[in-house]
């Protein structure tokens, strides 16, 4: 009798042993999936940034207004500026162009195919250089009105004119005030 409880708890922990063995693989197999997923949406957006390179070949050295690059994180993304960049879906085979803004996030275009994502972005970036033109064009029309000062006659002589008067008034007040008191 006293041999049945030794098999039972020998077979406790036994059991639970091989139950964490088991945990443990499947958290290895799914870590691994993630890890390939993730694999996966980097790839697809290398392939992205590779068909987008004539598109920013393009455009001219002195236009700094994109920053295009990569960035592996939790959420692997493909930047085209500071607010834009592009995402992979839930389904890991979508792309997802979106931008952030003060209301929140946009998304702009949302396909499975290369090309629709490539039109999306030149479309977007050729917005932004038509805005940046806009803004140079205002500030330089704007720019001498607001760096004109009035010109303005000599200061020294005025200042003269202003101290001389400034201390005959004194002097016509105290004498005023010695007048007051006699």
């Amino acid at each position: 009798m006293s041999e049945a409880p030794d098999s039972s708890s020998e077979s406790g922990p036994v059991r639970l042993r091989e139950a964490l063995r088991q945990a443990r693989i499947e958290a290895a197999d799914r870590t691994g999936v993630v890890v390939d997923l993730r694999d996966a949406e980097v790839a697809r957006l290398e392939i992205l940034n590779d068909a987008l390179d004539p598109l920013f070949a393009e455009i001219p050295n002195h236009i700094d207004l994109f920053d295009r690059g990569i960035s592996q994180g939790e959420t692997p993304r493909l930047w085209i500026d500071v607010v834009a960049h592009v995402v992979m879906g839930r389904d890991k085979r979508q792309y997802r162009f979106v931008q952030d803004t003060r209301n929140g996030r946009i998304v702009l275009a949302e396909s499975h195919d290369l090309g629709g994502i490539v039109k999306a972005v030149t479309d977007y970036v050729a917005r932004r250089m038509v805005e940046r033109e806009r803004a140079f064009a205002v500030a330089r029309v704007q720019a001498p009105v607001l760096g004109e000062t009035p010109r303005r006659r000599g200061g020294f002589w005025p200042f003269v004119l202003g101290f001389v008067f400034g201390v005959l008034s004194l002097f016509g007040v105290a004498f005023y005030a010695s007048l007051q008191q006699i």
